[in-house]
């Protein structure tokens, strides 16, 4: 049984937007072990491969954020704070390869942070407003992000020199925002925060393929259960999830969460989801077998970015 073992065993963080914390939960008890302070607004969060560092771009509240915040989860604090200035509004982010890449908002660009140099060691611009969500493809060749102010999309791919990265900005529907790729790696899909609707592009050539509408208020984040099976997207103005069968397009469930749902965490072992409900405080439990809440989880106020942390 040992995909059951990794589950119960499986820890996962929290970032609290109201309360600027990390939380480090074990969803089973629903217990909180550690409660690590952040930078203001912290949104989205990462851990290394080995589970021993979580990374949080700290976006900031009324005043714009420009720091990402380095913690040892073991230690249960804190190492050091990175600053990013000139930068501001760090948001998205996402490891590959041992780094950490990230998007800037106010600047209109992606960087990569380096933990073992401590440095930010390569910057791309998108010249797009409000670049939000980052993520690399399946093979790392390509890094995708949504630019929510411009109603595009930036793929970036190698030149053939293999260091340069070329980048190729796709048009799609009114506020990009939430990001995923399918578990093949064929397609990746971006929920519209301002129009209700779903764009989804072919990898290969970055060309959008189709385009569904889904009616949400204000889309927030997409997902793919690790089947491929369903997307689900939050809509935090409509206060739903809507779940989204893949092969068909069609809409399959929409479920009241409560105020604001918006970031989700697929389990381990591909079971439940958790959708973080932050008007309400609390992060619901999904089974993703009979698409009901079966629980929910307090972590703190306003509970958004999650992440796993391999290894426990």
């Amino acid at each position: 049984m040992p995909i059951l073992i990794l589950a119960l065993a499986a820890q996962m963080v929290v970032l609290n937007k109201e309360d600027a914390t990390l939380a480090i939960v074990d969803p089973v008890s629903g217990k909180v072990s550690g409660v690590v302070p952040t930078g203001e607004g912290p949104h989205e969060v990462e851990v290394s491969t080995d589970g021993k560092l979580a990374f949080v771009t700290n976006y900031g509240a009324r005043t714009p954020g420009n720091s990402l915040s380095v913690i040892d989860l073991a230690a249960k604090k804190e190492l050091r704070r990175v600053d990013l200035s000139p930068m501001q509004r760090p948001h998205g982010i996402w490891m590959a390869e041992g780094k950490v890449w990230f998007s800037a908002e106010s600047a209109k660009l992606i960087g990569r942070y380096d933990p073992q140099s401590n440095k930010v060691d390569m910057l791309l611009g998108t010249g797009q407003n409000g670049t939000h969500m980052v993520m690399l493809s399946r093979d790392n060749s390509k890094i995708f992000a949504t630019n929510l102010g411009s109603d595009t999309v930036s793929v970036f791919t190698h030149a053939p020199d293999g260091v340069t990265w070329n980048q190729t900005v796709v048009p799609v529907g009114r506020g990009p925002e939430g990001l995923d790729i399918t578990p093949d790696g064929r397609e990746f899909w971006t929920a519209h925060s301002r129009d209700g609707a779903v764009s989804i592009l072919d990898v290969e050539t970055r060309q959008v393929k189709s385009t569904i509408d889904l009616g949400t208020k204000r889309s927030n984040r997409i997902k793919f259960t690790l089947d491929g099976k369903y997307a689900l997207v939050s809509d935090l103005a409509g206060g739903e999830l809507v779940i989204v069968d893949v092969a068909s397009k069609k809409i399959v469930k929409k479920m009241a969460l409560g105020k604001m749902p918006e970031g989700i965490l697929m389990d381990p072992n591909g079971q439940r989801a958790y959708i973080a409900v932050a008007g309400d405080n609390h992060i619901a439990i999904l089974d993703l077998t009979s698409l009901t809440v079966t629980g929910k989880l307090e972590t703190g106020r306003g509970p958004d970015g999650m992440a796993w942390v391999p290894g426990h």
